[in-house]
């Protein structure tokens, strides 16, 4: 341990694998430095999920940026699968086993209601689009949240463990950070370019696959925060792993004189270029103030704090946020980690068999109505929002024909999402359900359209993507544009 703290001694030379950058954090909050009682392992581990050598490969390399109106994406995960009757696309002249109690209310788009749950993101409908005629492949979570994030199902895993054919494509976010890794614009410096805000999700203990690079490998694999309300913003990958607990070393002040020591020494060696350039690109990131900064909530006001909701979903929105400010070009905000609430064993997912209209009325309804009309009129005025792409879905919708136990099932055959922002129309929607939003009357559009969509305003080409290994899929809405 004491010979993996000392950077200056050159115990790396470049060949064969690089080994991990082992980095002591300080002190308490991550606001006020780095936690003491942690350690991160970068380079040759995957503990931040990243192939660091390969990421600054790239991040050293020279590339044209890519030139269309949207320089970001911010996409709000909502884990679980909404109900798509009882958000934005509800049937008030459908019998009552099929619309539900609430009521309806009207928005800034001409022939659009939305659920009367959400009045805030109604009076700024102005500066969303809806897509009302989402389809997917599968009523499974892992399977639909695999094409959800990836849009494609190959090697996706269901509840029943088997994985679909074919090797895992990268996600969204992956693929942007691939691609927009290769230049620098301002603001960007030393920060990851894909970020993911929560927790690794699954659906009961088996993780979904999608979130992470693919077959673009592990180097465009997200780096992950989390928000919790006490704590505050976490770094998982911060976390003191359990066979390191000071506890279980002989010499505890031994171990933090060594951490004591780490900025110093790791000034030292880049002074004297014994320490690797891809490792000094590393610490530059973790112990940069720009990047600290980045992370930190506590240099909001409280009123914009309160604005977002002191939700960790809000809160997370707010980080996203600062993310892209600070130069990011795609975060991903995962509502929940698991797709089931609370009440259920899980965190908080939108995954309502039971009691859908209680936990809709209570948290899920005004949490997302606060926290996303918060981050729409925040990025306005701070004149991102036409230059930051912003879109909310989950991975499918609700049965239209509730059940008896006040809640509804999966359903892949018709679903939402709302999208605003980087260059695209705004004010209007695209496709039409037919009488209980069960199935599009017109319009059928799937994660892979949304996906073309995104790329489509950021300038990616299918050159570019072909030149990845990747095949384009799926058309650009072109009513959007």
């Amino acid at each position: 341990m004491q010979e993996q703290t000392r950077l200056d001694e050159g115990w790396w030379d470049g060949g064969g694998v690089a080994p991990p950058l082992t980095v002591g954090e300080q002190r308490g909050r991550f606001c006020s430095g780095w936690h003491r009682r942690a350690f991160v392992q970068v380079g040759a581990s995957t503990v931040l999920g990243l192939c660091w050598p390969r990421w600054l490969a790239v991040r050293g390399s020279t590339a044209t940026p890519p030139s269309g109106p949207a320089r970001a994406v911010i996409l709000l995960w909502l884990w679980g699968g909404p109900s798509q009757l009882d958000t934005f696309d509800p049937k008030p002249n459908a019998p009552l086993e099929y619309r539900g109690p609430f009521g309806t209310i009207p928005t800034r788009i001409s022939g659009v209601r939305f659920c009367e749950l959400f009045p805030q993101l109604a009076a700024r409908s102005h500066r969303l689009a809806v897509i009302r005629t989402l389809t997917t492949l599968s009523n499974d979570h892992g399977i639909a949240g695999t094409v959800g994030l990836t849009g494609s199902g190959a090697g996706g895993v269901g509840l029943d463990g088997r994985p679909l054919p074919g090797s895992p494509q990268p996600a969204l976010g992956s693929i942007v950070a691939r691609i927009r890794a290769g230049w620098r614009s301002s603001g960007t410096g030393k920060l990851h370019p894909f970020f993911v805000i929560g927790g690794k999700m699954h659906q009961g203990k088996k993780p979904i696959i999608g979130e992470g690079g693919g077959i673009l490998g592990a180097a465009w694999d997200p780096f992950r925060l989390e928000y919790d309300p006490v704590e505050g913003t976490r770094i998982p990958a911060l976390r003191l792993p359990p066979e390191l607990t000071p506890e279980r070393l002989h010499d505890r002040s031994q171990l933090w004189a060594a951490l004591d020591q780490l900025p110093r020494q790791a000034e030292h060696a880049s002074r004297q270029q014994k320490l690797p350039a891809y490792q000094q690109r590393v610490l530059e990131m973790l112990t940069a103030p720009q990047t600290r900064s980045a992370f930190d909530l506590s240099r909001e006001p409280a009123a914009m704090i309160e604005r977002y909701g002191r939700t960790r979903f809000g809160q997370s929105c707010l980080l996203a946020r600062r993310l892209v400010e600070a130069g990011v070009p795609f975060v991903q905000v995962n509502w929940s980690d698991h797709v089931e609430a609370e009440e259920d064993a899980g965190d908080g997912g939108w995954d309502h068999h039971y009691r859908n209209f209680q936990i809709m009325q209570d948290r899920h309804a005004p949490w997302l109505d606060q926290a996303f009309a918060a981050l729409l009129d925040d990025l306005q005025e701070r004149g991102l929002l036409s230059s930051t792409l912003v879109l909310a879905v989950g991975e499918f919708g609700r049965t239209p024909r509730i059940n008896d136990k006040a809640g509804r099932d999966h359903w892949p055959d018709c679903y939402c999402a709302l999208i605003a922002g980087g260059g695209l129309r705004s004010g209007c929607f695209v496709g039409t359900s037919d009488a209980k939003a069960a199935k599009p009357a017109d319009t059928p559009l799937t994660p892979a359209d949304l996906h073309a969509t995104v790329l489509h305003q950021l300038g990616v080409t299918s050159e570019q993507l072909t030149a990845l290994g990747l095949i384009p899929t799926g058309r650009v809405i072109t009513e959007l544009l």
